[in-house]
């Protein structure tokens, strides 16, 4: 509360009443001035000492305007009544230009909760590094003891037992929130039958962290400083349409803040703090005998999604559910079924339950720029896949957890839908009974789902869509995949569809190599498909199968990897929504040709989490001991290195012997995320040279067999310096070759760094993985004004080399240009063939500056059967004529490349 001294003006100019509380004039405000413009010149004021609308980003409270720019041309428009105001440590809200709390700093002499030096190092050495055994410990600490007391020394050891070790770890404050287990079972009755069923006789632990702590903890990290939303907004780009990219940009992020607004007179000034979850369970089968695990992991909608993909402790796992396991006879028993439902509810709830409080008022929470703020939880999103949906609503296994339709007509887009919510659930359930909830709505009433818990909170409404299992593996593998395949043993017969499968699977394996893209030695014939498997397939399936499927088909398979990258899309607008309406509606019309051709999709008892909670205890431990370390080198107090003696000095000595690079280069770098800040993107040299090269452009030229390499150098040199075409300059340096350049561009919806950039290398090596050589393919830009592959071009590179000139160093490669053929195709990829004139392949020398990325090419393979020897990937760019451009590569690619 305010002092009493103080009294709170109207926010609205010309308003004369003042207030004693927050309260008071919130209420006011809704009573009074309901229907105000808050944005008009006469809405409410600013007032210096109160609430006022400042902060975004995680940016200093004094320094951020109401409004701000997220780019080009864009305005964003910020919420009016949550507004991320900091405070005190009593919910106080602090006026414009206070300086945040400090963080306490521990003294350099503080080796809590151990006593010394010594005995960290020795827990470190222990716990860490050796995994010495429980006994082993026990039996170390009495050998040391005994020690001691044959030298007369009047001391002890370090640590009476394992126990008084694990207990020291286990009470510092450092590291991930600890783990808790709570155990729940059938029932608490003394007196069940001998005979009852297992499964209700058992036990079962869950082990969870308390969610509140989880999110302390995320919103008190300081590396999410400028990558974190304190406050819902509304953005748009230059040409007034609505964006839409994190999750604080969500219509729903809006609507929840206007609704927690007009129902919680405390809600006003405070931060909205959107909570997401996600369940998957999982088999683990390596060196634990296929022991099942069902994970509930957790995030908060602040923190940005480059953040959250880039792995930066954005995402935390907080519970492990109970998996009830029975006879099989017990595999469809309702009761049983049910029981396993009740069981996942009731888990829920009460891992859940320490969010209950600060969803209905406001807790003081301190937040990635240093300042407290009034937090307000809400739950806002569940992503999982079908089959946990339905046991999350409580629906009837195939119908819809989002409407009522019934199942057959669920792909029908002119069906009118009823949208299924908590409210109607409750009300049906209040007039009909179950069979007729059961069949005519698609409703379990004996399941009662988690969120009814909840304030404000429905199931139906925060579901989110799983990509990986519904449109990944769903969609793709286990659908259109699976129809290809009875489709050709429909229409061919089992030994014609083999052997078109082994050719596809032939085509599929001589699919050029690419950054990051595994290789299918096997075609599509995996002993095990894991989800790596299937995204890699996506990328480059839809090419083989043209020519053995009807066209209907391929087009079909395309627009549903346009579906998939649509909305996978970080950044989002309203005709990408339009964009997306029409693949669906384009996916499921051009459906039904698998419908006509006949295709269809077709639909021991051991309690092993003692397991798990020791290996969860184990981790725990490990994750203090890492954290304690960081912070005693942190402080100076400890030295870089591993265990080395407190007085040591550590100096690190880099290896600098990076002149020379082996002619394989099968273990260079894939590329991944990196965490430069925002560029539109370039290109540069690897920092090894390639071994075995001449340093003079002439005898290079005979060396890579390109005897025009002096002079379209020279052409080259003459166009950079904008020179006369008659007076070719000398070049006379030396020539340093490179087998690789990293390519770094904006691809935030694809894996990132924080800021949203990506790198990936470009090869071009005589050897590569010892098969033959590897020459990358990769965007030039000829046109920035064109949109797509109009603007832009393909290239092969063959020699990536620089040289100086007037002490000017030009990077550059030598590249034979491809020619744009035609877009009108059953896959929707622009296809190009190799530039030729007088019967020879186009050449030129560019600089890197004109790479915009790696590009990646597959062949048109025509309807001529590969060799029956496998065509290895080394060799594909050189027996083809034409090559699809790849916009399903990755998601960049799919952005740029249409």
């Amino acid at each position: 509360m305010l002092n009493s001294h103080s009294r709170l003006p109207c926010l609205y100019s010309g308003c004369p009443v003042t207030f004693k509380s927050q309260h008071g004039r919130t209420y006011h405000i809704r009573s009074i001035h309901a229907n105000s413009n808050a944005h008009s010149d006469t809405g409410p004021r600013q007032d210096p000492s109160s609430v006022t609308p400042l902060h975004q980003n995680g940016l200093d409270y004094q320094d951020v305007p109401p409004y701000s720019s997220s780019g080009p041309s864009r305005k964003r428009i910020e919420h009016a009544h949550l507004t991320a105001v900091p405070c005190d440590l009593d919910g106080n809200f602090l006026p414009p230009g206070s300086t945040r709390q400090e963080r306490t700093q521990r003294s350099n002499a503080d080796w809590s909760p151990f006593d010394d030096w010594t005995q960290f190092m020795i827990a470190d050495l222990l716990y860490r590094h050796v995994e010495m055994s429980a006994s082993n410990i026990d039996l170390l600490m009495k050998l040391w003891l005994a020690s001691l007391e044959d030298s007369g020394l009047d001391t002890s050891e370090p640590f009476e037992c394992h126990q008084d070790l694990y207990a020291k770890i286990d009470s510092s404050p450092l590291g991930d929130v600890p783990w808790q287990c709570f155990i729940t079972g059938f029932s608490e009755d003394l007196h069940m039958p001998v005979d009852a069923p297992s499964w209700k006789q058992m036990s079962y632990e869950v082990w969870y962290r308390d969610p509140d702590l989880a999110i302390s903890a995320m919103l008190d990290n300081p590396d999410f400083k400028g990558h974190f939303d304190m406050r819902p907004y509304m953005e748009l780009d230059e040409h007034g349409q609505h964006c839409w990219g994190d999750i604080m940009s969500a219509n729903v992020s809006w609507k929840h803040c206007d609704k927690i607004f007009a129902s919680n007179a405390d809600a006003f000034g405070a931060m909205y703090c959107p909570i997401i979850l996600g369940c998957d369970k999982t088999t683990v089968s390596v060196a634990t005998g296929h022991v099942e695990y069902h994970p509930l992991y957790l995030s908060i909608g602040n923190i940005h999604n480059t953040v959250r993909r880039a792995h930066r402790n954005a995402v935390v796992p907080i519970a492990f559910l109970a998996i009830p396991k029975s006879d099989r006879r017990y595999d469809d028993d309702p009761e049983f079924q049910k029981f396993k439902c009740q069981l996942y509810h009731v888990s829920l709830s009460a891992i859940l339950r320490t969010l209950l409080l600060g969803m209905t008022k406001p807790a003081i929470r301190r937040c990635p720029d240093g300042h407290y703020r009034c937090i307000i939880y809400d739950l806002i999103a569940f992503i999982a896949d079908y089959p946990e949906q339905v046991m999350l609503t409580g629906i009837v296994q195939g119908w819809c957890p989002k409407c009522i339709t019934f199942p057959i007509f669920s792909d029908n887009l002119e069906m009118p839908t009823i949208p299924h919510t908590r409210a109607l659930t409750e009300e049906l359930a209040d007039f009909l009974d179950s069979k007729t909830l059961w069949n005519q709505y698609g409703i379990d009433d004996d399941i009662i789902p988690f969120t009814n818990d909840f304030p404000c909170t429905d199931i139906h409404a925060m579901l989110s869509p799983d990509l990986l299992h519904q449109v990944i593996k769903g969609m793709f593998k286990d659908h259109l995949v699976t129809w290809v395949g009875e489709y050709l043993l429909r229409e061919h017969g089992e030994s014609k569809s083999h052997k078109i499968l082994d050719e596809i699977d032939r085509c599929i394996a001589a699919v050029p190599a690419f950054s990051g893209l595994r290789c299918f030695p096997q075609g599509r014939r995996f002993k095990q498909w894991t989800s790596d498997d299937t995204k890699a397939l996506m990328k480059v399936y839809l090419p083989s199968i043209v020519g053995f499927v009807p066209n209907e088909m391929v087009t079909c398979i395309a627009t549903s990897l346009d579906v998939y990258y649509l909305v996978h899309r970080q950044n989002i607008n309203e005709d990408s929504l339009k964009n997306l309406d029409l693949a669906l509606i384009k996916f499921i019309d051009l459906r039904e040709i698998f419908r006509i051709t006949g295709s269809k999709s077709h639909g021991g008892v051991h309690n092993r989490y003692h397991a798990l909670g020791q290996m969860l205890m184990t981790n725990q431990r490990l994750d203090k001991l890492s954290a304690m370390h960081s912070d005693f080198v942190a402080r100076g107090m400890l030295p870089a290195g591993h265990i080395l003696p407190q007085n040591t000095s550590y100096i690190y000595q880099p290896n600098n012997d990076t002149s020379r690079e082996d002619d394989d280069e099968s273990n260079d770098e894939n590329g991944g995320a990196v965490d430069e800040k925002n560029v539109l993107g370039h290109v540069v040299l690897a920092r090894l040279l390639a071994r075995r090269y001449p340093q003079s452009l002439e005898e290079l030229s005979n060396v890579v067999n390109e005897p025009n390499l002096p002079y379209l150098t020279q052409i080259f040199l003459v166009d950079q310096l904008h020179l006369n075409d008659t007076s070719l300059p000398p070049i006379t340096s030396k020539i340093s070759v490179f087998h690789s350049a990293v390519a770094t561009f904006f691809a935030p919806s694809d894996p990132s760094g924080i800021y949203g950039m990506q790198h990936e290398c470009i090869h071009s090596t005589p050897s590569w993985q010892g098969k033959g050589p590897r020459r990358d393919c990769a965007f030039v830009v000829e046109d920035e004004a064109k949109p797509g592959m109009q603007g832009l071009n393909i290239v092969c590179v063959q020699l990536m080399f620089s040289f100086k000139y007037n002490n000017v160093e030009y990077p550059c490669s030598l590249v034979d240009w491809f020619t744009r053929v035609s877009t009108g195709n059953t896959t929707g990829m622009w296809v190009v063939q190799l530039d030729m004139e007088g019967g020879r392949q186009c050449k030129a020398v560019v600089h890197l500056d004109a790479f915009l990325r790696a590009a990646h090419l597959i062949p048109v393979y025509g309807s001529n059967p590969l060799p029956l020897h496998r065509l290895t990937d080394s060799y594909s760019l050189d027996t083809f004529k034409f090559f699809y451009v790849n916009k399903y590569i990755d998601h960049h690619a799919h952005e740029i490349a249409f």
